[in-house]
């Protein structure tokens, strides 16, 4: 069997221009040849535990994984995708038991490696690259464009669905006059959050967003949660927003989006980064809105997350000898390989990034798009 698989995989690797054992630094070197059966047998999950186990090793991981995303050799559409496809048809996998469960094995993994990770406002979303050179700067352009976007003005009441570890609460209060509620399930994010913007106009609550009733806001906004919300929820969660904003107020929706329609998520991300999550596709989100919003814009800046992903490795890699003894060698090949093939999705524009504008009546004149 190891040999036939050997040849199958090297095949489709080849489509892609991967070798196995080649010179380039794109190229798998394979450390246990077991790794050919591991691969067929189980798709990309055995091919990202074979990673994790040391099977195999890429100097650079995020290009090998853009091309062969590029090259479609893996689809939901063999057998490996059926059991999930399965599961999330009969379960809600996002009802509000399982939605803590990605808090719990993702978002509480500890502030220290966050820190250590992410930019100094601590955003754990992508970052907006136009015409800026850090990843800080890149963070507070991102926050700044979905202020402008929702045309915030002082004084104004917003509700941020999944405030994280409430950056945007923060710099809206701070750069906008803007009042603030944040709502996020991870109480570790809450706390940080909490404690950073103390003395601001801002209320930072642990809080499904299906609790979130009889309140009306200026504007809403969604930045890097609506991944969390599941197909059969999502028309739900339009609904809630709708019921809680403001007549004349805009909602924006950033979420990573897909290509294609599907009811759940990679079997790597779903194992070991973020349980019972998914990737909306554009039609999902179209459908979910239709007779509460009117789609004023769709920006797609996708491509800005890929070089997001890569700073965040950087600054693991550089803060890695802080953590290794908390986490150890198998979490850090992991979390690499977390950070790495997905910044090459993104750049294989197999992952998009958008930010949506919608309005409750359609913005009277026409909105007006901001860059």
């Amino acid at each position: 069997m190891l040999a036939d698989a050997k040849i199958f995989i090297q095949g489709l690797l080849a489509k892609a221009d991967v070798r196995t054992d080649g010179s380039r630094s794109e190229d798998m070197d394979v450390h246990n040849e077991k790794v050919y059966d591991r691969i067929l047998a189980q798709g990309h999950l055995g091919l990202a535990e074979a990673y994790m186990d040391g099977w195999w090793d890429c100097d650079q991981l995020d290009e090998c994984c853009n091309k062969l995303l590029r090259a479609r050799l893996y689809t939901d559409r063999n057998w490996h995708g059926v059991l999930p496809m399965l599961k999330a048809k009969i379960l809600n996998l996002q009802s509000r038991r399982r939605s803590q469960k990605v808090i719990e094995k993702h978002y509480d993994l500890g502030n220290n490696l966050f820190a250590g990770m992410l930019d100094p406002r601590m955003i754990y979303t992508c970052g907006y690259w136009d015409n800026v050179d850090t990843l800080e700067q890149a963070q507070e352009a991102k926050m700044d464009l979905i202020c402008r976007k929702i045309g915030l003005q002082k004084g104004q009441r917003v509700l941020d669905i999944g405030c994280g570890f409430g950056s945007f609460c923060k710099f809206a209060s701070e750069r906008y006059g803007a009042e603030l509620v944040g709502i996020t399930l991870s109480k570790e994010q809450a706390n940080y959050a909490r404690e950073m913007c103390k003395s601001l106009p801002i209320e930072i609550r642990v809080q499904d967003y299906r609790e979130c009733s009889g309140e009306k806001f200026n504007h809403i906004v969604s930045i890097g949660m609506f991944e969390a919300v599941g197909y059969k929820n999502f028309h739900k969660y339009m609904q809630i927003v709708n019921s809680n904003l403001e007549d004349d107020g805009l909602f924006l929706l950033h979420t990573i989006g897909g290509n294609e329609s599907t009811t759940h998520a990679d079997p790597f991300i779903t194992k070991y980064i973020f349980p019972n999550g998914m990737i909306p596709s554009i039609a999902q989100i179209g459908k979910s809105i239709e007779n509460l919003f009117v789609m004023e814009e769709c920006h797609n800046f996708g491509v800005s997350y890929a070089k997001t992903l890569r700073v965040w490795y950087e600054n693991f890699e550089g803060h890695w000898h802080e953590l290794r003894e908390k986490y150890g060698q198998r979490f850090y090949r992991m979390w690499r390989y977390y950070l790495l093939s997905c910044a090459g999705a993104f750049e294989a524009r197999d992952l998009q990034l958008w930010q949506i504008v919608l309005s409750k009546q359609g913005v009277l004149g026409g909105y007006q798009s901001v860059r």
